[in-house]
């Protein structure tokens, strides 16, 4: 008896460790990508060209969406997706938060793409106006910098504020009505805030940020798949330049992705960064002055190092153009 019983023990344990092999075999073998609804990482899934490279290592991509870079890193940190973008700021929390995450490349900087938007016929008239006044953001998104440095460029405090925590849709819905005094905000949603409402620019992040787009991943996947994370970011780069080249024919393939009007889609393509890169020294130093001026206003709970979360390519192409 005890030898049957055993005997339908190891039955058991082979077939849990056969089940888990194909587990860890089938998630390997897909690659799951998370995007905005915005940026290069759009474009890439509507060509189709990152599948295809792919296919030739018996790679299949799977594609998420999220709402903003707090999220898609949340879905990072709990190992729903492999790979994602996001503004300069949400790494930043995520890393303060314990994600185990890596920064695979970047995006050249794009200070037009972001702003602190006020109301058509608001008598604020600069950023110093703000004071004691309600000002609408995503908690931890890439415009979280930039009203802190915008706010400082003036003589200001962070604490001279309101900030009121809303997502991008909430926020817009919430200016419409009046109950914040101003909104922050990033590419396409500001374009179509300034087009369809009407909304003034205030100050948006030329001369004060960089806006950089983040290419990040997780760890493990970063370190298990180095060259399924090179093609993806050599496609990334290759989309980003036909891009900058092509912005009508980007604007034709993108509006009816996004829903959003030509005009206002063309706006957006036009003050985006395109040509993904590896960090750079000087890259990596722009994102440290943010960590260190969110530890300063205890927006975070510990000190950062950026140099010990970036992803080292592999030698054949760390040079790659």
């Amino acid at each position: 008896m005890r030898t049957v019983i055993l005997r339908r023990g190891l039955v058991a344990l082979f077939a849990a460790a056969v089940s888990f092999g194909a587990i860890t075999q089938a998630q390997a073998e897909t690659l799951r990508i998370g995007y905005q609804k915005y940026g290069t990482l759009v474009l890439l899934k509507a060509k189709g060209t990152l599948e295809k490279r792919l296919a030739a290592q018996g790679v299949q991509v799977q594609w998420t969406e999220f709402p903003g870079g707090p999220q898609l890193l949340e879905g990072l940190n709990v190992g729903s997706i492999d790979f994602g973008v996001t503004g300069e700021t949400p790494p930043v929390f995520a890393q303060a938060a314990g994600a185990d995450l890596l920064y695979v490349a970047y995006e050249p900087p794009a200070p037009h793409s972001e702003a602190i938007l006020v109301p058509k016929g608001s008598a604020i008239q600069s950023v110093k106006d703000l004071k004691g006044k309600k000002v609408a953001l995503n908690k931890g998104s890439n415009v979280h910098y930039l009203l802190v440095r915008a706010l400082e460029d003036a003589g200001l405090k962070y604490t001279d504020i309101q900030p009121v925590f809303l997502p991008p849709a909430d926020a817009r819905a919430a200016f419409e009505r009046g109950s914040v005094d101003a909104w922050v905000i990033w590419d396409p949603y500001q374009a179509a805030a300034e087009q369809q409402l009407q909304a003034r620019t205030l100050r948006d992040g030329q001369g004060i940020v960089d806006n950089h787009q983040f290419y990040l991943a997780t760890k493990p996947y970063a370190q298990q798949h180095p060259e399924v994370i090179s093609a993806l970011v050599d496609e990334v780069r290759a989309v980003g330049e036909w891009s900058k080249a092509n912005p009508q024919e980007v604007t034709d393939q993108v509006a009816p992705l996004l829903g959003l009007p030509a005009d206002i889609t063309l706006t957006s393509v036009k003050r985006q960064g395109y040509g993904a890169q590896f960090l750079t020294p000087e890259v990596v130093a722009a994102q440290q002055k943010i960590a260190d001026t969110f530890k300063t206003l205890k927006l975070i709970p510990k000190p950062l190092s950026i140099k010990d979360v970036i992803w080292t390519p592999p030698a054949k192409v760390a040079t790659a153009p």
